[in-house]
């Protein structure tokens, strides 16, 4: 964690396959936890996380995989009702890419934009192993 951040309230870590079913778990572990939370699975908050979870979990599983090695799902409830996700893989030397409206492949690469629009803010830590993404997003009460 950053000495920025401030101390969690509460906390879910789970670590998961490296796969597409790794990263649909990590969603709906995402939705659980925010219903445990106070945030219903029918909410802008809940449903928010979720997208963002799937998108941080997809990349991760998709450019971020080591085989044999798992990936990292990471929530931090904060003060003044901020949520962090953070997703931990252990690939460190591929960068995060966007994707412009002049690349050739429609249908995969718009994810980090997706968090963008999504996300209050983001960004990535970088590891001794890997790296992080997180985004934060604020909870309405």
């Amino acid at each position: 964690m950053n000495a920025e951040i401030s101390t969690p309230t509460a906390e879910l870590t789970q670590r998961l396959s490296a796969t597409p079913r790794g990263a649909r778990l990590a969603r709906r572990l995402t939705a659980a936890q925010l219903a445990e939370w106070g945030h219903h699975h029918d909410s802008e908050a809940n449903d928010t996380a979720q997208h963002l979870v799937g998108e941080l979990a997809a990349n991760a599983v998709t450019h971020g995989r080591v085989p044999g090695r798992d990936f990292e799902l990471r929530l931090l409830l904060l003060p003044g009702n901020t949520l962090r996700i953070e997703v931990s893989d252990p690939r460190g030397d591929r960068r995060l890419r966007f994707v412009t409206g002049n690349d050739d492949d429609g249908e995969h690469g718009r994810g980090l934009v997706l968090v963008t629009l999504l996300a209050d803010t983001w960004g990535v830590t970088e590891r001794d192993v890997g790296k992080t993404v997180w985004a934060e997003i604020g909870l309405s009460c």
